[in-house]
């Protein structure tokens, strides 16, 4: 389960499946540096994001998965 709390980049190489997931919600960043040291969270709230939405779909598609 993912809870934002989690390092962009480790999400993403623990779950390549998110990517289309992130990029639908308009963070493009899983490959800049930040995404590294950011959070979920923390980078969605710098791109106004909406955070409960975007972690919503992201556990939804690892449940797709199962």
């Amino acid at each position: 389960m993912i809870t934002g709390k989690e390092s962009i980049t480790d999400v993403v190489n623990k779950y390549p499946q998110t990517v289309d997931i992130f990029l639908k919600h308009g963070m493009h960043c899983f490959g800049c540096m930040a995404a590294r040291f950011e959070n979920i969270e923390q980078g969605a709230l710098a791109h106004r994001i909406d955070v409960p939405s975007l972690i919503k779909d992201l556990n939804a598609v690892l449940e797709e998965e199962k």
